[in-house]
């Protein structure tokens, strides 16, 4: 369900980006590379556990479930707040400089 959840996070990300392309003052880009990064971690991830498990990999408790989307979660939380952080930084509308 991280990978999903991720997945999903990323795509989101990517249409906000293509959609602002030609003016991307809030970084979507970097919010883009942040979900792609973490999908790809959790593609991996996936992967090797499906090695070690093989057929039982698709056969989780739902507690196991519940767990991995709310890893997923806060992954795309923490991938927003690190985006946040970088938006800060940078300053597009110059907000900081004002004062």
């Amino acid at each position: 369900m991280c990978l999903l959840v991720t997945v999903f996070a990323a795509i989101t990300a990517s249409i906000l980006w293509y959609t602002h392309a030609e003016n991307d003052k809030y970084l979507f880009k970097v919010l883009t590379a942040i979900y792609w990064g973490a999908s790809l971690m959790w593609l991996v991830d996936a992967i090797f556990e499906y090695a070690e498990l093989k057929a039982a990999f698709f056969q989780q408790a739902p507690a196991d479930l519940l767990n991995d989307t709310i890893l997923g979660l806060c992954a795309v939380a923490l991938g927003l707040v690190a985006w946040l952080v970088v938006l800060l930084i940078k300053d597009p509308k110059k907000v900081f400089k004002k004062q």
